[in-house]
C-alpha cells in the first residue's frame, strides 16, 4: 500500500484506537486485506530492524554476544535441524 496524491487522506495524521483499527481490517475485501497484510508485514519487519539495530548501537547485545561466542568455543552449540520439509 503506497501513499497516493488522490487519497482522501493524503498528507494528514489519522489516530485510530486499536479496536477501530481491528474494525477496519475485518470490513476490507480479501484482496485489500491481503495486500495490507503484505504491507504490515513490512512495516513491521522494518520496525524489528530498527529496534535491533539500536540495541546494537547501544551494546545491550554485547553480553549474549560473548556469551554465545563462549557456548561456541566450548563445543555446547548444535546446528539447527534441518526442516521437515
Amino acid at each position: 500500500m503506497e501513499q497516493c496524491e488522490n487519497c482522501p487522506f493524503f498528507g494528514r495524521e489519522i489516530v485510530m484506537s486499536l479496536h477501530e483499527l481491528e474494525s477496519a481490517a475485518t470490513h476490507l475485501p480479501a484482496e485489500e486485506l491481503a495486500a495490507f497484510a503484505q504491507w504490515f508485514e513490512g512495516y513491521f519487519a522494518d520496525a524489528w530492524d530498527r529496534r535491533i539495530e539500536a540495541d546494537i548501537q547501544a551494546a545491550r547485545l554485547d553480553k549474549a554476544g560473548r556469551e554465545a561466542d563462549a557456548d561456541f568455543k566450548a563445543g555446547r552449540c548444535k546446528p539447527w535441524p534441518s526442516p521437515p520439509f
